[in-house]
């Protein structure tokens, strides 16, 4: 079968891979009509986040059909419709039923991290869902069934992005009539938009470089902030009479940008020239006493964050990957009752031989290359 796959820093290719199989009884096997590319993928081919092995297919956000189930997968038949949760859990340790199934005990044959599809060895180093087919483990658990009316499109936004979004609102404590700050405004940083009105922010207010993200933005009805036109944590002391948000997102991570750079990479493959930019700003311009939420990726290598400055204003930090089956089911009811329709976000859907030029066009940021939605079918 057909895959996108990892060779090394700046280098991945559609190749040929074996077709995969049954290995556990909790496995299913999904033959994928819908895959999207994340920033994540990114941060692998750009090298922000090493550990990846050359081989692996990657992608971690996928809708399909089930074409084959273990004997423990009592909760599936073939042929159904399924969008599959980015993160990988057992839906049995204490953390899963806690409902942190990012941090499940079982499902990580490499150590206590986050597993998840498509990732670096420390995550599982399991492969990936930009593919014609992929493994499922713990399936019973990370697939959840779709309704008739939600359809492809909208459904891979429910895999990892949306739910991230929305978990990064619920963790800033998101409450009615605050302000939130928002940085990023890329896939994740949209939807975090979108949580953070839908849990009763008074005003939203979201800060990139990149035009169209802005416009999206704006679209949603968040005052925006150009980082390269003003300096965003002075622009935010203005617009709320020098108290500062109640609520900051940082939606981007460790390939932030600094002011300089404008935020368009002229270069393919190109990391952030800020690592921890936006963490930064998040701790000096939130209000004292406020929430800062880190949902943007940073890996184990940024050691670096101003938690002095964070102390003296008395600040709450959260952190952390993404739950995703813990927001799935609810999220899939949202758009299938006409709530949201996570498809206005997609604006590319790429086939071969089309694949490896989006990741490129979404990499360096290009106009209307905000989300791109891929067609495994023909990878």
């Amino acid at each position: 079968m057909k895959a996108v796959v990892f060779h090394g820093v700046g280098d991945i290719r559609i190749d040929d891979v074996p077709h995969p199989r049954i290995q556990d009884p909790t496995d299913a096997i999904v033959r994928l009509t819908a895959s999207a590319i994340c920033g994540t993928d990114l941060h692998f081919v750009r090298g922000t986040m090493p550990g990846v092995r050359e081989g692996l297919v990657l992608g971690h956000e996928g809708v399909g059909v089930v074409e084959e189930l273990g004997d423990w997968v009592r909760n599936f038949d073939a042929g159904d419709r399924v969008v599959i949760g980015s993160t990988i859990a057992c839906g049995t340790c204490s953390y899963c039923r806690a409902g942190y199934y990012a941090q499940c005990d079982n499902a990580n044959p490499n150590g206590p991290g986050t597993a998840f599809f498509g990732g670096p060895d420390d995550a599982g180093g399991f492969d990936g869902l930009q593919a014609e087919y992929a493994r499922i483990p713990y399936a019973n658990v990370g697939m959840v069934k779709l309704p008739d009316e939600v359809t492809d499109d909208q459904a891979i936004l429910i895999s990892d992005i949306f739910p991230t979004g929305y978990q990064a609102a619920e963790m800033a404590e998101v409450s009615d009539g605050d302000v939130v700050c928002v940085f990023g405004c890329g896939p994740v940083g949209q939807f975090a938009i979108w949580s953070a009105k839908h849990l009763g922010a008074g005003r939203v207010i979201a800060v990139d470089s990149v035009p169209d993200r802005l416009e999206a933005a704006r679209a949603q009805g968040a005052e925006t902030v150009n980082f390269t036109d003003e300096d965003p944590v002075e622009m935010l002391k203005e617009m709320t009479r020098g108290i500062g948000p109640d609520r900051v997102i940082d939606a981007v991570g460790v390939d932030a940008d600094r002011p300089s750079d404008g935020g368009q990479h002229a270069d393919a493959w190109q990391p952030g020239s800020g690592p921890t930019q936006v963490a930064e700003w998040a701790v000096e311009c939130v209000a004292k006493a406020g929430t800062v939420c880190l949902i943007g990726v940073y890996p184990p290598t940024v050691e670096s964050f101003p938690i002095g400055a964070a102390m003296m204003k008395n600040l709450s930090l959260q952190m952390g990957n993404c739950n995703h089956r813990k927001y799935i089911p609810h999220l899939v009811e949202l758009t299938r009752s006409g709530a949201v329709d996570p498809s206005d976000l997609i604006t590319q859907i790429a086939a071969t031989p089309d694949v490896i030029e989006a990741y490129e066009a979404f990499d360096q940021r290009r106009p209307g290359w905000l989300k791109v939605a891929l067609d495994p079918v023909t990878v």
